[in-house]
């Protein structure tokens, strides 16, 4: 069973529909109790960094989250959240991926970064797997998280930046999947495969 997380600061439907187009039925859940009864559970977010992180921290979600043993995933602003501090806002974060979010550096391209681009330096992971360099996924940001350690795929867009991370259960994708046509539905059946 597959939870998907709502705090308010998220498109669900989007989310949930494509889950559903795998023969998957995900459950929203508004109750940070709710949470350990799930196999796995999706962050999804949009927005600004600080409102969503308030909203984590008040509704008591940020405890949830942290004390989860199981895969979870952020997707876009639910990625960035998961990391240790953002520069939007000057937060810090729920500190499960290592790494701070800082404005990306478009060097005189359009802002946001906002569209289709490529997938490239895609390390081998249950996450990455039938996912090469070259994939296309869609994006939606203004914030990202550098090249490290953690990152299993990258992008560029005025700078390199972590597309995937990955860290112990958590894991988060900058893009929307479920945006993202073949490959996004890729990508979320290997977050339903992925066993820690």
């Amino acid at each position: 069973m597959i939870a998907i997380i709502n705090t308010g600061c998220a498109n669900i439907n989007s989310v949930r529909f494509a889950f559903e187009r795998l023969g998957v039925t995900p459950e929203v859940i508004t109750d940070p109790q709710q949470l350990v009864h799930f196999d796995r559970a999706i962050l999804p977010g949009v927005g600004h960094a600080k409102v969503a992180m308030e909203r984590l921290t008040s509704s008591g979600w940020n405890a949830a989250i942290d004390e989860y043993q199981k895969p979870l995933m952020g997707i876009c602003l639910g990625m960035q959240l998961l990391c240790d501090k953002t520069a939007e806002g000057d937060i810090n974060c729920l500190g499960k991926i290592p790494g701070v979010i800082s404005q990306l550096d478009v060097k005189g391209l359009t802002a946001p970064h906002m569209g289709w681009n490529n997938l490239s330096e895609c390390i081998k992971h249950p996450l990455t797997e039938n996912i090469t360099s070259n994939d296309q996924v869609y994006f939606v940001h203004s914030f990202a998280h550098a090249v490290s350690s953690v990152t299993l795929a990258q992008s560029e867009y005025g700078q390199r930046f972590s597309a995937i991370v990955a860290k112990d259960n958590y894991a988060g994708m900058q893009f929307h999947p479920e945006r993202s046509a073949k490959i996004g539905a890729t990508l979320l059946q290997n977050f339903l495969n992925w066993q820690l």
